[in-house]
């Protein structure tokens, strides 16, 4: 039976021998082994790896939602889904939207109404508690939009109370504050398909009545907000209220022509897979609208939509089927191979050069809905999922490069060639202020945000710290370090550094994160160690790291900024924190060894580490979610990094296959 690290270090040391304790090296050495042969025994044999990607219970109740509104609601799939909810239930009677966190209002109530189509009775313990916390907060009248969306299909909440979303919003100009690219990709895949419904007002009827989750028992709370007149507020108060009443007299033959172009615009935007965008969200708001627009369950584009929603099912070993609200395999991949190819895996390594040659397939060299803003930009990005043409992103394109030249590929003219694609693309994405974002570039609407249906999420997609971290860190490697535009990412990020020397961290959980991303992008473009905001960095990793010698932060930091840097020790942010130390020169310190340490100390007998907290994030303070690859990789690259005092993920040399040396 193999022994854990606790009980290796443990026989190492001895009670009569403290001068064999274990260093640093050796437990990182032995931790690396073991996480480079469990990486590469989850290597699909296409190529690719794939963690499941687990958000909180709303994808899952959705689902069902969404299938009862279908009417393909069986038994076996609502039973496995309330497995699984009811797990996730607090003792509090509330659902979280992430391990660990305070009780959600929304995401109780859409918990709840699963529950209730799984048969749980309103008056079983667990129900009366969740139903009693939903009235003390307000009920479903204080709950998001979104939620009483879902609501209204079944006739739980009245149509005419929900902000008016007029499917003539397709008629914009690109020009116009309100025309749907102001919005970010994931919002208008799911806001188009939703003036469709908003228009149409479906009812399906309902199985039971939800009387219980009235702010006072059969009574429904206010059913308008009440803003000031004044500012923002009055305006779009008075704008809904205007387009409720052009609802009750639009134009027939204007709004058939609106729908019929929002079907048009959803169907071209379907995947080879079925999905849109690659986002479960999307992909069921689509199949709604489209259902009501006449597309039978049969049809072709019905069927591979409910298809790619199956694919987004994971059926546990105890029963329970867990929605995933996206899937990451090229995310995931170019994550695995850096973290290899850092831990010391050979470059022509079979395992490196097979993932390379998947991910050089999943280049896009189609146009998308980025093209909007870079019409004459040539495309050559990656997208996160197994399918997604239409939105390619800055931060797997990033990510990918960065693998790409972390292999002896058989056909490097063919590698420099995508390459090249990528970085010229990425270039043209930048943004005016000098920072890149996710999808778009420009797209930061201060406008947008502010309508009334917009209460939950982000809606646009403005730079954020960590994206443009890994652009400068992949155009440093690619020696465009003399390019004014890889400068002016420079200077956005050093103009981004927070007063406490952190950088805000928008796709993971978060000023770890953020901090863990700028740091070996700024040495690895120039920036001295010595540098005042390495330092600044380097000082607040210092001071945010906990008593057991591991990092770790709780969402909650996105709205608290009290939150920030603290948290329970995670594998996953342990590591980003010591990727900024060893990128600033820290190798030797206590800080470094304690985390290396911790690292060696908390991993699992395989190989692996547990992580149950979610340290990735779709929406900051809104949707958290779980990489479940992210505990492994990480953690592999913070060892390599260690071991082989190598900082960052050095390119190779096309001729001799070995590192280069780091750009100047």
């Amino acid at each position: 039976m193999r022994l854990s690290h606790r009980a290796l270090h443990k026989a190492d040391t001895g009670n009569d021998a403290p001068a064999l304790r274990p260093t640093a090296r050796r437990l990182a050495e032995r931790a690396a082994a073991l996480a480079v042969r469990h990486l590469l025994s989850r290597q699909n044999a296409e190529g690719w790896w794939k963690g499941d990607l687990e958000c909180s219970v709303t994808s899952d109740a959705e689902d069902l939602l969404l299938r009862q509104f279908l009417g393909i609601l069986d038994e076996k799939t609502t039973h496995a889904a309330c497995l699984f909810i009811r797990g996730e239930q607090r003792e509090d009677g509330t659902w979280s939207t992430f391990r660990g966190g305070p009780g959600d209002l929304s995401t109780t109530i859409e918990a709840y109404v699963a529950l209730r189509l799984a048969g749980n009775a309103p008056d079983e313990p667990h129900m009366a508690e969740a139903a009693a916390w939903i009235r003390a907060q307000g009920g479903i009248a204080a709950s998001r939009v979104f939620t009483r969306i879902w609501l209204a299909l079944f006739g739980w909440w009245k149509w005419e109370d929900l902000p008016a979303l007029p499917p003539e919003l397709i008629f914009m100009p690109r020009w116009f504050p309100f025309n749907i690219y102001r919005f970010a990709c994931w919002a208008r895949q799911a806001i188009v398909p939703l003036t469709v419904v908003s228009a149409m007002r479906p009812v399906r009827p309902a199985p039971f009545c939800l009387d219980e989750l009235h702010s006072e028992a059969g009574v429904p709370g206010p059913t308008r907000r009440r803003d000031p007149l004044r500012g923002w507020g009055g305006f779009f108060l008075r704008l809904d209220r205007m387009l409720h009443v052009y609802h009750k007299v639009a134009p027939s033959r204007l709004r058939r022509a609106a729908m019929n172009s929002a079907a048009r615009w959803i169907t071209e935007r379907q995947e080879d897979d079925g999905c849109w965008g690659g986002i479960q969200v999307d992909a069921t708001y689509s199949l709604i609208a489209l259902h009501l627009l006449g597309y039978e369950l049969d049809h072709p584009v019905m069927h591979a939509g409910l298809a790619s929603l199956d694919a987004f099912a994971v059926w546990r070993e105890d029963g329970a089927r867990v929605i995933e609200v996206s899937q990451s395999p090229v995310w995931d991949t170019s994550l695995a191979v850096s973290a290899l190819a850092d831990a010391g895996a050979r470059p022509d390594h079979p395992a490196l050069v097979k993932a390379a040659e998947w991910l050089l397939g999943k280049q896009h060299l189609g146009l998308g809905d980025w093209a909007v803003r870079r019409p004459g930009l040539v495309p050559g990005g990656w997208a996160f999922q197994f399918h997604n043409d239409n939105n390619p992103d800055l931060d797997d394109t990033a990510e990918v490069i960065l693998a790409l030249r972390r292999v002896q590929h058989p056909d490097p003219v063919r590698v420099d060639a995508a390459i090249e694609r990528g970085v010229r693309w990425s270039l043209g994405m930048q943004s005016k202020n000098g920072g890149w974002a996710a999808f778009d570039a420009d797209n930061t609407s201060s406008v947008v945000g502010r309508l009334p249906f917009c209460d939950f999420g982000e809606v646009t997609d403005p730079p954020s710290a960590d994206v443009t971290a890994h652009i400068v860190e992949m155009l440093a490697l690619e020696g465009q370090c003399a390019d004014p535009r890889t400068w002016r990412g420079v200077e956005w990020l050093l103009a981004e550094q927070e007063a406490s020397g952190a950088w805000f961290g928008r796709w993971g959980v978060n000023y770890v994160y953020g901090t863990g991303s700028a740091v070996p992008a700024l040495v690895a473009a120039g920036l001295p160690e010595a540098h005042p905001a390495i330092r600044r960095a380097v000082t607040w990793l210092s001071s945010v790291q906990n008593d057991d010698g591991g990092w770790g932060e709780d969402p909650r930091s996105y709205r608290d900024e009290r939150w920030a840097g603290r948290g329970a020790s995670t594998a996953s942010q342990t590591a980003w924190a010591l990727l900024a130390l060893l990128a600033a020169g820290e190798w030797q310190s206590e800080s470094v060894e304690r985390g290396i340490g911790w690292l060696a100390q908390a991993q699992c007998d395989d190989g692996t580490w547990d992580e149950p907290y979610f340290t990735g994030t779709g929406f900051p303070g809104d949707c958290s979610m779980k990489y479940h690859l992210y505990r492994q990789v990480f953690p592999l690259m913070a060892l390599g990094r260690y071991l082989h005092r190598r900082p960052l993920g050095q390119p190779l040399d096309r001729t001799t296959g070995v590192p280069s040396p780091r750009q100047p």
